[in-house]
């Protein structure tokens, strides 16, 4: 297993929006990700730790503005914590060895694939297209990648 985790040079690569949202559990403006309309076969980690968090296989089109996913690819590698900010209740993502904040998971996902949507913000993303995922060390996950529906 590798060693996912944040570093100080990890942090140093980052844009600022990529460490407002990541560090300061910050959320980009919605329909402005890089991954909103990705449609690529591959795998998504988490930008400051490469830790692998979501599957092409698990994104559809939720409309709401950010990459949507039913399932994380490692339940383990996701934590979900109450988040009571801005006047609302909802439950934020977080990768569990970097501490990233990725976005929030909702229960209005598609019914019959577990009815949950992640919404996940594309700065706290990076995408390993499936075709780089064995050479960047993700040859374990190629059977969960397939091609997007």
């Amino acid at each position: 297993m590798s060693d996912y985790r944040k570093t100080p040079d990890a942090l140093a690569r980052l844009t600022p929006e990529q460490y407002r949202v990541t560090q300061e559990s910050a959320t980009e403006r919605p329909g402005t990700g890089e991954y909103l309309h990705n449609h690529r076969a591959g795998l998504y980690v988490d930008i400051v730790s490469g830790e692998p968090l979501f599957a092409s296989s698990a994104k559809f089109e939720s409309g709401c503005g950010w990459p949507s996913f039913t399932r994380p690819i490692v339940p383990a590698n996701v934590s979900e914590l109450r988040d009571t900010s801005h006047g609302m209740v909802r439950i934020e993502v977080r990768s569990a060895h970097g501490d990233s904040h990725l976005g929030h998971v909702f229960n209005d996902g598609p019914v019959d694939q577990g009815g949950l949507r992640y919404c996940i913000n594309s700065a706290a993303l990076r995408f390993i297209p499936r075709e780089e995922m064995a050479a960047a060390g993700y040859g374990d996950y190629l059977d969960q990648v397939e091609d997007v529906r």
